[in-house]
């Protein structure tokens, strides 16, 4: 019996997939469990418009983050901090404060935990980072921190 499925079940596969179960199995488990459903026109139907809207997501996800990618790569983002002698910061610059700045200075929202450093930065000079903006897409900018 070829069945939808509606949630993710262990060994059989993933929520949306169709799949051929036997027909026990899907009569007495996967259908009363409303795990699945019969996969009858209607059934294919929506299973065809939520891969076509799965599709458009991811694309127009790409090409904004394509976007954001071009328009922040090799930017600089100049942080004022305070330090104490020797040029050493009161505490770091963290992705946070990164992402805040990006957001004021070139308006594109970036979460935080997208932005990779190497190290902490703990003093003034200019440092690089990554942003990491969807799966592959990702912009090289540069951090120059100097004293507020």
């Amino acid at each position: 019996m070829k069945v939808v499925l509606l949630t993710d079940v262990k060994g059989v596969g993933k929520k949306g997939e169709l799949i051929n179960a036997a027909d026990g199995y899907a009569r007495n488990f996967l259908l009363p469990r409303k795990l699945a459903k019969e996969a009858n026109a209607q059934a294919m139907v929506e299973l065809k418009n939520a891969e076509a809207a799965k599709a458009y997501k991811v694309q127009t996800e790409t090409e904004e983050a394509n976007r954001a990618a071009d328009a922040l790569s090799g930017k600089t983002v100049l942080i004022r901090a305070k330090a104490g002698q020797g040029g050493k910061l009161f505490g770091s610059v963290t992705a946070k404060e990164l992402a805040q700045e990006i957001k004021t200075q070139y308006g594109i929202d970036i979460d935080k935990r997208k932005v990779v450093l190497e190290n902490d930065i703990k003093s003034f000079g200019t440092f690089p980072f990554e942003i990491k903006l969807y799966g592959g897409i990702s912009a090289k900018l540069y951090v120059t921190v100097s004293e507020a």
